[in-house]
This record gives structure tokens, C-alpha cells and sequence, in this order.
């Protein structure tokens, strides 16, 4: 049996929920959901955690992207992807991705593949091209960019 909170215990357990990572809308209502909190309570909390500033999805879709490129070396496309299935709104998605730089994008995408490229131990050419044009786009980096560096790496190879 779950616990009944209080309007005040719930909004002292959502405030520390949101103050110690960022969060989006949707994962703070699942979360008062749970706590078994109506409707009427949970935009109250709503509410409050907004004005307060213990909820902002701006900042939690700029920390999202700077986090995933940095850390986990994503591409756009997936970290876009992401931040729609969270309801982030497109706008918000445009302005995230701008604490992108250009520069430090491709540094990223050039490093990474020139690591997997190493990496992928296949003799058979057409395959290892495979395992890496999927590494990369399941990465989320744009098909364009992947095929322009696959050529420039075969050819390289070839000129060796």
C-alpha cells in the first residue's frame, strides 16, 4: 500500500525530486501520479515547481543536449528524437541544440569515427563499412556526414 501524502509532504518530496537533477514536465507528473495526487493537486504542485524555478524545461533540454553530446557522443538526430518523445517542444529542441557548436560537433563526430573505424577489426570491406555507417547513425549523426567520412577513410585506406 502506497502512502497518501499531504498536499505540503508532496510538494517537499517533488521539490527535492526536482532539485537535485533536472527534470521535464511529463516525468514530474508521472511522478505525482504515483504518489497517488489528483488532478487538481498536481497542477497546484505544477504550478508552484514553475514560478519557483524548480522546473524549467529550457534549462532541462539545454543540460539534456550538452550532456548527451558531451558524455555519450550523440548526434542530433537521436538527441532530437529524445527530446520529442519527452514532449519537449520544437522550439525549445532548436534553442537547446544551439549549446552545440558547429565546431565541437564535428570534432566529436570526427574523433568518434576515426576511433570505431580503428576499432572495427572486419577484413571484409563491404561489412566493416556496414558496422560502421550503422554505429554512427544509431548514434544519431546525419547520413551525409557518415557517408562523406566512410568514403574519406576507404579512400585513405586505399591510397596506403
Amino acid at each position: 500500500m502506497k502512502a497518501i501524502f499531504s498536499l505540503k509532504e508532496a510538494l517537499q518530496k517533488i521539490e527535492y525530486f526536482c532539485s537535485y537533477q533536472e527534470r521535464y514536465h511529463e516525468e514530474v507528473v508521472a511522478k505525482l501520479q504515483t504518489m497517488k495526487m489528483d488532478q487538481e493537486e498536481i497542477d497546484t504542485i505544477m504550478v508552484h515547481l514553475i514560478t519557483s524555478n524548480f522546473l524549467n524545461e529550457e534549462r532541462y533540454a539545454c543540460s539534456f543536449v550538452r550532456g548527451k553530446h558531451r558524455i555519450k557522443h550523440w548526434g542530433i538526430i537521436r538527441i532530437t528524437n529524445e527530446l520529442k518523445s519527452k514532449k519537449i517542444t520544437k522550439s525549445l529542441i532548436n534553442r537547446a541544440l544551439k549549446e552545440i557548436t558547429p565546431e565541437e560537433y564535428l570534432e566529436t563526430f570526427h574523433t568518434l569515427a576515426q576511433r570505431q573505424w580503428e576499432f572495427i577489426k572486419e577484413t571484409n570491406v563491404l561489412k566493416k563499412r556496414k558496422k560502421f555507417c550503422d554505429y554512427l547513425l544509431r548514434r544519431g549523426f546525419e547520413s551525409s556526414l557518415v557517408y562523406d567520412k566512410v568514403k574519406g577513410l576507404e579512400s585513405i585506406k586505399s591510397s596506403e
